[in-house]
């Protein structure tokens, strides 16, 4: 499992003129499968995913966020093996 820290590096306003596209790439995550949770920090200085995968593709989607594109946001990309989980979520176990 992965966790997904970015943090932007440009405004809130920056990021906003970006986020529909953002958003959209966010959404192609969960459809492949790859993304399990997601939302903004408080205070709003990025966000985080919550990730499943391959590390090489998950750091090539990353590549491709129009965050990452535009240098709107840089991510930090943490792998975690997680040995206990509440019930109903085995499947983050991996």
């Amino acid at each position: 499992m992965f966790i997904l820290s970015l943090t932007y590096v440009k405004s809130n306003e920056e990021a906003d003129k970006h986020m529909e596209t953002h958003m959209a790439w966010v959404g192609q995550g969960y459809a492949r499968g790859w993304f399990l949770a997601s939302g903004r920090k408080v205070p709003r200085t990025g966000g985080v995913i919550l990730a499943l995968g391959e590390r090489a593709e998950i750091e090539a989607y990353v590549a491709a966020d129009p965050f990452t594109v535009h240098g709107i946001a840089e991510y930090e990309i943490t792998e975690i093996v997680l040995t206990k989980v509440v019930e109903g979520l085995e499947a983050l176990k991996g």
